[in-house]
């Protein structure tokens, strides 16, 4: 009986530590997925005009270049750059649609966007002369009918109508409906002017950092160079990091920490009840073994150390197997994206992964440790056998 029960007990252990890897693979996956698309439309830190942050009419500020440098100097920071926005419609023959146009300089982190840039290319931007162009999400070209290439008639209402023509120039997709909804992008400078603002003057700048978890840190430092601060204009600035312009994204994504913490102790338990199954299988059919021992002199702590001993190397297949089932299914999952979802639903097309080595060898050695901490106490089934009477079993 005990060769069936073992292989339960190594199965139970190695489908239990795969499903935590995967799990937490894909959390892990999921969250720094869905975080780096946040950061790729708003960055990590921004400044702007405080009014701006409290009613939705763009207000500028003017960011000198004093205080450009001071902002680079800080240790966390990697990347700082300027951006424009301002409002408009675009109108085709047969629809319309109302849009934000966001500016963007040859000093942009253009990495985000040239990740999820699907058709065409990225607009010109700086140079000597001002170039109308324009790059559209996916979501805007379809209700739109545009293509890369067409022409579309964009009207900006401020103290009078405006109309300008743009050349659409590439498509991306980021998946992130809140702003494929809405976003477009552009010179850095047609929004300013359109605005009415004077050269120097911007609807903000985006601090990107090197150091995710020092995050906090970082927004202190900057909040001290321009919170309750005035630029020349006398507009104030203050400072918003990514967790408070999108609390609610941040907030869902953090409840799935729940769920990752209600899996593993799920699959905790049941690699360590088919263990103690196991093990009690075990103990009992070696009833005869046990007393046999006892009477050659073997003490009760001795023979529970064998039992426990061997229970180690069957946990220790079992995590083997383990490993290679739930790496393999990440592996499988980051090559191929054989998984799938729906972006409108969780943001992404396929169930991102991330395999983190340190937490992998972490769940081993937690898994390892509870499942033989709870064994302990079954193997005390030893000290109740007899040498007699477990001599005469059979």
């Amino acid at each position: 009986m005990s060769r069936p029960a073992i292989r339960i007990a190594t199965i139970g252990v190695a489908i239990g530590l795969a499903v935590m890897i995967v799990t937490v693979s894909v959390i892990l996956g999921f969250k720094h997925t869905i975080r780096d698309k946040m950061v790729g439309f708003g960055s990590h830190i921004e400044i702007s005009n405080y009014l701006a942050q409290q009613t939705a009419v763009p207000a500028p500020i003017s960011i000198s270049d004093t205080l450009e440098q001071r902002l680079r100097q800080l240790p966390n920071v990697r990347h700082v750059a300027r951006y424009s926005l301002t409002q408009g419609i675009l109108k085709t023959d047969s629809d319309f649609l109302g849009v934000a146009f966001k500016g963007i300089g040859e000093d942009y982190d253009l990495t985000f966007l040239k990740a999820n840039l699907k058709a065409g290319a990225l607009p010109q931007l700086g140079g000597d002369q001002m170039v109308y162009q324009l790059l559209l999400s996916q979501t805007i070209a379809n209700r739109l009918n545009l293509h890369v290439g067409d022409k579309v008639f964009a009207y900006f209402i401020h103290d009078d109508v405006r109309a300008r023509r743009f050349t659409v120039t590439g498509i991306y997709q980021s998946d992130m409906k809140q702003f494929d909804d809405v976003l477009c992008f552009t010179d850095y400078r047609i929004p300013i002017r359109l605005n009415g603002w004077e050269a120097d003057q911007c609807s903000g700048a985006e601090i990107l950092v090197s150091d995710f978890d020092n995050l906090a840190t970082t927004a202190l430092q900057v909040a001290d160079l321009v919170n309750h601060d005035c630029d020349s204009y006398g507009a104030s600035m203050t400072t918003q990091t990514i967790y408070q312009r999108y609390p609610q994204i941040f907030s869902w994504l953090s409840l799935l920490d729940i769920n990752v913490w209600i899996i593993l102790v799920l699959m905790v338990c049941v690699a360590g009840f088919t263990m103690i199954s196991g093990l009690i299988i075990i103990i009992l059919e070696r009833t005869q073994m046990i007393g046999t021992l006892k009477a050659l002199g073997a003490r009760n702590a001795l023979v529970r150390h064998t039992f426990l001993w061997f229970a180690v190397f069957i946990i220790g297949r079992g995590l083997l197997l383990g490993n290679l089932l739930g790496i393999g299914i990440v592996v499988l999952q980051r090559t191929t994206g054989v998984v799938t979802l729906d972006p409108a639903s969780y943001y992404v097309d396929t169930a991102p992964v991330e395999l983190h080595i340190p937490l992998v060898v972490a769940l081993n050695v937690t898994t390892l440790l509870i499942s033989v901490f709870i064994l302990i106490a079954p193997s005390y089934l030893v000290s109740h056998i007899h040498p007699a009477r477990a001599m005469q079993f059979e």
